[in-house]
């Protein structure tokens, strides 16, 4: 992952298929911004960090966090889950009858096609779209499993896709399942990762945000601003874990900026944001196992990330 900066113009809403196949097509040049319609949204408190770097329980109880962490475990029992191997192509189709109204969308890519798992479900808008994210594949190194690093940010993801009715939520929903975030054995990765996420910016270039999940499960959560992430929406996500009461876990301070999934939609002109703990020493090694992260952990993420859906 490398430091870049951008801007990009707001451009179209595209239509979902499955559950919300016919969505209108138009342009958008004044598109809304998530957050409060009165303004812009105000900035939170800072909080103390988490006791022993541990967030506290959720207060709000709408993601099944075991069901959650039994997919996070599941990802990891498959082994290493580069793009294209076998078992990334199982976990696709796992995934993929998981998440409501799942489908696949083809990637295309040199060394042969990827799949980006997607799903939605219809809000009260049918064409004001919100894009949640991660990716399922892992980095190819030898033993390399991501317990973090792809399974506990796909397991949020799903858990939530899960979790919402129909209707519930204002904005129609788009989950996303990224193939390719990692780039191939030996090659470039600002030129040959986020293969995924380049292909899925391009179908919903109108979204009202996206919202990436990426290192959001393991034990000693700390997630501060990335700092290509948009600055409104990211104080949007800090009230909404505030509210369910872990806002100790997204510190006000922002670190440094990373390439990842948000990037290509950011480059859209999608406000997005990344949740990722940069700072977590088993980055690309093998000690990313079911001893690296935590299910209340996973659960904080999950949360802070379904608040705030509920409020865009």
């Amino acid at each position: 992952m490398a430091a870049v900066r951008f801007p990009g113009p707001a451009l179209i809403v595209l239509g979902v298929a499955g559950l919300v196949a016919a969505l209108v097509v138009g342009s958008s040049p004044e598109a809304p911004r998530p957050g409060s319609p009165a303004g812009p949204t105000a900035t939170i408190p800072a909080e103390a960090p988490c006791p022993g770097g541990r967030p506290p329980a959720p207060r709000a109880d709408r993601v099944d966090e075991d069901r959650a962490f039994a997919l996070l475990a599941r990802q990891v029992r498959l082994g290493p889950r580069p793009a294209g191997s076998e078992a990334s192509r199982r976990l696709a189709e796992q995934l993929r009858r998981l998440l409501p109204n799942g489908r696949f969308e083809d990637v295309p890519d040199p060394a042969g096609p990827l799949r980006n798992v997607v799903g939605a479900v219809q809000g009260r808008d049918p064409v004001r779209l919100v894009v949640v994210g991660a990716h399922y594949d892992t980095k190819e190194l030898p033993g390399f499993v991501g317990a973090n690093d792809g399974a506990g940010g796909t397991a949020a993801v799903v858990e939530l896709a899960r979790s919402i009715r129909p209707r519930q939520l204002a904005p129609t929903v788009v989950f996303v399942l990224f193939d390719g975030e990692e780039s191939p054995a030996g090659e470039d990765f600002p030129q040959r990762g986020l293969r995924g996420s380049r292909a899925a910016a391009r179908e919903y270039p109108g979204a009202a945000a996206m919202i990436a999940l990426d290192f959001v499960a393991d034990r000693n959560l700390s997630i501060p601003r990335e700092a290509n992430s948009d600055s409104a929406l990211w104080e949007d996500l800090r009230g909404a874990a505030a509210a369910v009461g872990v806002g100790c876990a997204f510190p006000a301070a922002p670190s440094a900026a990373i390439t990842d999934d948000h990037v290509p939609f950011l480059q859209s002109g999608v406000p997005s944001i990344d949740l990722i703990d940069f700072d977590f020493p088993c980055w690309h090694e093998r000690c990313d196992n079911l001893r690296a992260v935590s299910k209340r952990s996973l659960d904080a993420s999950a949360e802070a990330t379904f608040e705030l859906l509920a409020r865009l």
